[in-house]
């Protein structure tokens, strides 16, 4: 089987001549289906521009990009934004909820530019709710809300449509241990019991050993990948921790 997503030889530079900045430099990389892996490296490492160019944020400079066998490259105009639209989900650091609708509102709202009939609306929106844990919060405003409950409530409108691959941007980045650990938890819940595939981007080594597998960019090249296979999540986040370190890493958060 094909992997939802495939990025091949992937370049991306900035600027013009004589002033370029080469931010990927021939990244390659595979994810399949029902998989989360997260994207790791120090700040200038290429991590933000990769998930830029997969979400068509960015366009790459060359290289590939296929999302269930598809090139992105080929995509433009309303093609673009309905790809975007039906396979892809996005998490942010900043939870980008609208702030006068309420939870039951921002993450219906997905479904309805969506086109999903009216009718189910509300019975997904209550599922979603539910595997998220947060049927307490779809009648609050953003601002009742705590930032772990906002950053649940973002994930459930990313994945309530049902998209190929959730892009996830440090989303763990503006929330307390706490509030971490259980938005962590959801999402290896998600992975298990709904075959949500992810790709997350976090400088936290907590955060990352969370994922099946993890990816390392220096100087925008891979530079490593570990996978947890059967090891406990302590011992994954042991090795992580080793790899940050050797990278000359931002983070060394304790379990």
């Amino acid at each position: 089987m094909e992997p939802i997503l495939q990025v091949t030889d992937l370049t991306k530079t900035y600027g013009g001549r004589g002033s370029a900045t080469t931010a990927l430099a021939g990244v390659s990389l595979a994810v399949e289906k029902g998989e989360f892996v997260g994207v790791m490296g120090a700040s200038g490492s290429g991590k933000t521009t990769l998930l830029n160019c997969v979400s068509t944020i960015d366009r790459p400079t060359s290289g590939s990009i296929r999302v269930e066998g598809f090139p992105l490259e080929k995509l433009k105009g309303k093609q673009l934004a309905r790809f975007r639209r039906e396979k892809l989900g996005f998490i942010f650091q900043d939870c980008n909820l609208l702030d006068t609708l309420t939870a039951f509102e921002n993450i219906a709202l997905a479904l309805t530019i969506c086109g999903a009939p009216a009718g189910r609306i509300p019975d997904r929106v209550r599922e979603m709710a539910q595997l998220l844990e947060i049927e307490g919060c779809l009648q609050k405003y953003p601002y009742q809300m705590s930032g772990g409950q906002q950053q649940r409530v973002a994930a459930a409108r990313a994945l309530v449509t049902g998209p190929a691959l959730i892009l996830a941007d440090e989303p763990t980045g503006a929330l307390d241990s706490k509030s971490a650990k259980l938005l962590l938890e959801r999402f290896q819940y998600l992975n298990q019991a709904a075959d949500a595939t992810l790709l997350m981007v976090t400088h936290d080594a907590f955060t990352a050993s969370y994922c099946h597998r993890v990816i390392f960019l220096q100087d925008g090249q891979v530079y490593l990948e570990l996978e947890r296979g059967t090891r406990s999540r302590k011992s994954f986040f042991s090795d992580i921790i080793r790899v940050v370190t050797e990278l000359g890493g931002e983070s060394a958060d304790v379990l």
